[in-house]
């Protein structure tokens, strides 16, 4: 989240979109309830399925799933064909400006530099005019007809109300009611906040659904300030603390990134990350690389991470390709991956094309599952008849289940939706022989270091050299832990104004990710949690939820990344001259001198853009970015592309090109081309959601949840239900390419049929919590019917698009 949870209450209007907040997000949701009370906040929701945040909501528009490209380019052609835009922010943060070189190009459906065969893209020409200074070219009258605004302009010229209705299916006059109610906060004094969730990035083209949607709130002038953002719901705690420490393949903590195959020159590795400024005076936040990369390797190395050995960047593995879930599973199938840990993750119920999940499982040598419960992975290997129909005797796979703890069990940090780290205490002791995370991982370090130690081993240094030097060396404490991903001076840190001057002595904890040097003076486990514990204790764990100004932001109620700010790029919620857009709703503003107000602020002390940093610092522009510059896998403009279950088989904002039917850069293995549906076969379009009642697949193992919603179904609109023949309570078979499931069929208006490109087009609904495990009645495995295809940016499966046929059992 840009902002946070307590934010929405500022805002004016409201919109979840790829998301279903009241059932999915229900204490959260309280704060679109405030919205609507106490600021008579007009909120919308557009899915394809009239869900209970609909039945709340003010306004509710039907849209096609995996159509959302379309309806959001929709908006922003809207805004900008009637000048209704924010232009006092366009103008001064974003690359509106901004002159893109000659030899980019967009030519139905695809962008210049595509590599078919690779269905990769050189992105050279993804990129600014440079001057003979190295800054970026500007033309302020915006008439340069390559600047980003023209640029935008034509990109999404065809993106109409009609092609909404035809490609989305939402009728025209409820698109252009969302439309317009966008367009009433480019405004200064009025806010819109868009909230998604696992809708948006569950697509092949989920990152780009989010970039088009922060596209449409920049136009607007709604990031950065009170009540607007883009805003992640997550699922549930630590979901934002996984990315942010680095848990995905390629990540380092604090959204570091690990060096490539080619990178095997740490300058190089650290040049290309160490971004130059784009404009004069302007600050790039990621200057500061090396420091928060130095810091890092000396908390995880000590003292083998020195100067002369690059810090230890050898220890470091280089990526020859990306590791993501989809790419190990792929591998397992293929027979060249012997073991696989699972912690805490429940991959044959949680990744797509679960059948092709369990034979990969079953091809290992070893199988290692760390949870609390039995799960449907540590017992795949099961035949539980039709719900896991596994030949037993030929599972070659030794499964080894190490029971831990649950949240309540232990004690530390989740992190919420909102980027707040917050203290829990242990409330119970664990049941049996169940351990910590933290304790089992560091007796599987002692183990592996010992064993490297008395019989040596292919490059035993990262190992070895591991610094482990915690007072419980067999279980470290929360504590220590958190004590060391904030950071501390490994030597006296001194003023470099004044050398005589120390600013942090030697041991004591640091204030924030300004103290890191790249010296090796400091480490910090996570550059982004820097300040959570101080030499001033836990700031975790603070309780006073006094809200002084009114703003919803209770600084001093545990602490958020980054610096404690509650709102990020707070600084573009004032002009150039640092006075607030909305006095009413001030998160900052220069009193002359500094900064003050309700939150940290985003930025130095200086002023307007042409002589300080502007809001965006994490762009070496200083501004926010409409195009996107060599960051993204499938272009710079979101495009929109069918998903890889396409009820259409081509794309209709490029009918002409079948290489831009499906995303040209998304991840897909080449053996997994055959497993893609036709409508031909599986007419209908299913999609995949949660319920209130149960948490995942966890809850299925708790009485109260199973009595509550004890048995699978599927939703199915009445107009489909009557052209089958089936009635409320009947037995459905789903079936996909992949596979099917059974279940109960729930017949509901809530989902109506629509007119896609002339055809009628039905959506299932599909919800995710059953499994063969678990108190509830045994079902399917719902991710049986999801291709096995990622997002080419994320590598998020494509859970919430994919063809299906339903018939009556």
């Amino acid at each position: 989240m840009t902002n946070h949870w307590v934010d929405i209450k500022n805002a004016d209007v409201i919109l979840i979109m790829g998301g279903n907040a009241a059932e999915a997000h229900p204490c959260g949701f309280k704060w679109v309830t405030e919205a609507k009370a106490h600021n008579k906040a007009h909120f919308m929701v557009v899915d394809p399925r009239f869900n209970r945040s609909a039945s709340v909501a003010d306004f509710y528009a039907p849209i096609r799933s995996g159509s959302d490209i379309v309806f959001l380019g929709g908006i922003i052609n809207y805004l900008l064909s009637n000048d209704k835009i924010h232009h006092e922010y366009v103008h001064n943060y974003t690359d509106f400006s901004f002159i893109v070189r000659d030899d980019f190009a967009f030519v139905d459906g695809i962008f210049s530099g595509y590599n078919e065969e690779k269905r990769t893209y050189d992105k050279k020409s993804w990129d600014y005019e440079l001057g003979e200074d190295g800054y970026v070219l500007t033309d302020p009258t915006l008439q340069h007809p390559r600047c980003v605004y023209q640029l935008m302009k034509k990109h999404y010229e065809s993106y109409t109300p009609e092609k909404v209705e035809s490609v989305c299916g939402t009728p025209k006059e409820k698109f252009l009611h969302v439309a317009e109610k966008f367009a009433s906060t480019a405004v200064a004094g009025r806010a819109a906040t868009i909230l998604y969730a696992l809708g948006w990035t569950q697509h092949s083209i989920g990152a780009q659904i989010l970039r088009c949607a922060a596209m449409v709130q920049l136009l607007c002038g709604n990031i950065g300030v009170a009540g607007g953002g883009m805003n992640a719901l997550r699922g549930h705690s630590n979901i934002q603390g996984l990315t942010d420490l680095g848990l995905l393949s390629a990540s380092l903590p604090g959204y570091l990134t690990l060096p490539g195959e080619k990178e095997q020159d740490y300058q190089g590795y650290i040049a290309a990350r160490t971004q130059k400024p784009l404009r004069a005076g302007q600050m790039s936040y990621w200057q500061n690389y090396p420091k928060f990369h130095v810091s890092l390797m000396k908390s995880w190395f000590g003292a083998a991470a020195t100067a002369e050995n690059n810090w230890a960047y050898d220890y470091l593995p280089k990526l020859d390709k990306q590791y993501d879930m989809l790419q190990y599973f792929q591998l397992m199938n293929e027979g060249k991956v012997n073991g696989y840990i699972a912690q805490g993750f429940n991959p044959i119920a949680s990744l797509s094309n679960s059948g092709r999940v369990r034979d990969g499982l079953a091809k290992l040598k070893f199988l290692v599952v760390m949870d609390p419960l039995a799960t449907e992975t540590s017992e795949f290997w099961k035949n539980h008849g039709e719900f896991n129909d596994i030949d037993a005797a030929s599972v070659q796979t030794e499964v080894f289940r190490l029971p831990t703890t649950c949240f309540a069990e232990e004690e530390g940090a989740v992190v919420s939706s909102s980027r707040v780290l917050q203290w829990h205490w242990k409330a119970a002791e664990p049941p049996g022989e169940a351990r910590t995370d933290v304790a089992i991982m560091s007796a599987l370090h002692h183990r592996l270091k010992a064993l490297y130690a008395k019989e040596g081993g292919a490059f035993a240094d990262p190992i070895l050299n591991l610094d482990w030097k915690y007072a419980q060396p067999d279980h470290p404490s929360s504590e220590e832990i958190a004590k060391e991903y904030n950071g501390k001076a490994l030597a006296d840190l001194l003023d470099p104004k004044d050398p005589t001057k120390v600013l942090r002595p030697a041991g004591q904890q640091l204030s924030g990710f300004g103290e890191l040097r790249d010296d090796g003076t400091t480490a910090s486990g996570c550059w982004i949690y820097a300040g959570c514990w101080t030499q001033a204790g836990n700031q975790m764990g603070r309780r006073d939820n006094a809200d002084p100004t009114g703003i919803g932001n209770t600084l001093n109620w545990a602490w958020a990344w980054p610096a404690n700010r509650r709102v990020l790029y707070n600084r573009a919620s004032c002009d150039v001259q640092g006075k607030a857009f909305n006095p009413r709703r001030k998160l900052i503003e220069w009193n002359g001198k500094a900064w003050g107000g309700a939150d940290i602020p985003d930025m130095g002390a200086t002023l307007a853009p042409e002589t300080g940093a502007g809001p965006f610092i994490m762009t070496p522009e200083g501004v926010a970015r409409f195009f996107a510059r060599k960051g993204m896998a499938e272009g710079p403009f979101p495009t929109h592309y069918e998903p890889f279950d396409t009820p259409l088989g081509f794309n209709p904002m490029y009918p002409d090109n079948p290489k831009a039917t499906s995303s040209p850069a998304a991840r897909v293995f080449k053996n997994i081309w055959d497993t893609f549906g036709k409508a031909s076969e599986f007419p209908h379009v299913g999609t995949t959601y949660r319920l209130t009642e149960h948490f995942h697949y966890w809850t299925k193992h708790a009485l109260v949840n199973a009595i509550t919603q004890p048995e699978q179904f599927v939703e199915i609109g009445e107009a489909l239900a009557k052209e089958l023949g089936i009635v409320a309570g009947d037995k459905v078979k789903v079936s996909s390419k992949r596979g099917f499931i059974k279940a109960v069929a729930v017949v509901t208006k809530r989902i109506k049929p629509m007119k896609i490109e002339g055809k009628t087009v039905h959506h299932v609904g599909i919800p995710i919590h059953w499994g063969f495990k678990g108190v509830t009645k045994p079902g399917f495995l719902a991710n049986t019917l999801t291709p096995f295809v990622g997002d080419g940016n994320t590598n998020t499966p494509e859970f919430k698009t994919f063809l299906v046929k339903v018939e009556k059992v």
